[in-house]
C-alpha cells in the first residue's frame, strides 16, 4: 500500500487545529460547534489509505479512514487538554472500533495529532485516564500523527443544526451534546 500524500493544512495565524474521530462525525461536529474559542468544525475523513474517499467507500470499512472533525480553535480561548477534556467525555473511548451501534473501524476513537506538542498532552491524557481508571476499560483511543484530511460531502455539514429533527440526531447526536451542556456549559458559545 502506497502512502497518500500528506494533505495541505491551512491554519489561520495564531490558531491552530485539531483532528479528532469519536464515532458518527456528526456527533463530533455537533458538540465542538458549540464551544466557546472553535471557529470552525469540518466533517471528514482522516487516517485512511483511499485518496479522496467518498462517504459510502469509507462506510464499507474498506478505505482505513475514520470519521473526524477537523476543528479550526484559537488557543487563547480554549486549550488543546480543553478540547480533549470534551472530546474523551462525549464518547465512549474504551471501544475499539465502535461507538454504540456504529461499528467499522471508520468509527474507532482518533486523534491526530499536528505537532509533537499536541502528541505529548493526548498521550499524557490518555496515561493519565487509564492509571486513574476513570473509565471500567481500558482507554484504546488511537493517537496518530495527522497526514491526510478529506472533507465529507457538502450534505454531511452542519449536519445536527439543519436535521436535528432526525431520529439519529435525536438518539445518538442530542444525548452527547446535552452531556455537553451538562457538564461544560461554562465552555459554551451561546447557552441554548
Amino acid at each position: 500500500m502506497d502512502n497518500l500524500p500528506k494533505t495541505d493544512v491551512v491554519i489561520p495565524e495564531g490558531k491552530e487545529i485539531a483532528t479528532l474521530g469519536a464515532g458518527c462525525f456528526w456527533c463530533i461536529e455537533a458538540v465542538f460547534q458549540r464551544l466557546r474559542g472553535v471557529e470552525k468544525v469540518v466533517s471528514g475523513y482522516s487516517g485512511g489509505f483511499v485518496e479522496d474517499p467518498l462517504y459510502r467507500d469509507v462506510c464499507n470499512g474498506t478505505t482505513g479512514h475514520a470519521e473526524v472533525s477537523q476543528i479550526t480553535f484559537d488557543p487563547k480561548v480554549v486549550s488543546f487538554e480543553s478540547l480533549l477534556e470534551v472530546f474523551w467525555a462525549t464518547h465512549d473511548p474504551t471501544t475499539l472500533n465502535r461507538q454504540g451501534a456504529d461499528v467499522g473501524p471508520q468509527y474507532r476513537s482518533a486523534i491526530f495529532y499536528h505537532s509533537d506538542n499536541q502528541r505529548d498532552i493526548a498521550n499524557s491524557i490518555k496515561n493519565e485516564l487509564n492509571d486513574k481508571k476513570v473509565f471500567p476499560n481500558p482507554v484504546v483511543t488511537e493517537i496518530t500523527e495527522f497526514t491526510n484530511f478529506y472533507a465529507a460531502e457538502n450534505y454531511h455539514q452542519d449536519y445536527y443544526n439543519q436535521n436535528g429533527y432526525q431520529p439519529y440526531c435525536q438518539f445518538v447526536v442530542k444525548p452527547k451534546v446535552d452531556k455537553l451542556k451538562k457538564y461544560f456549559s461554562d465552555r459554551l458559545a451561546v447557552v441554548e
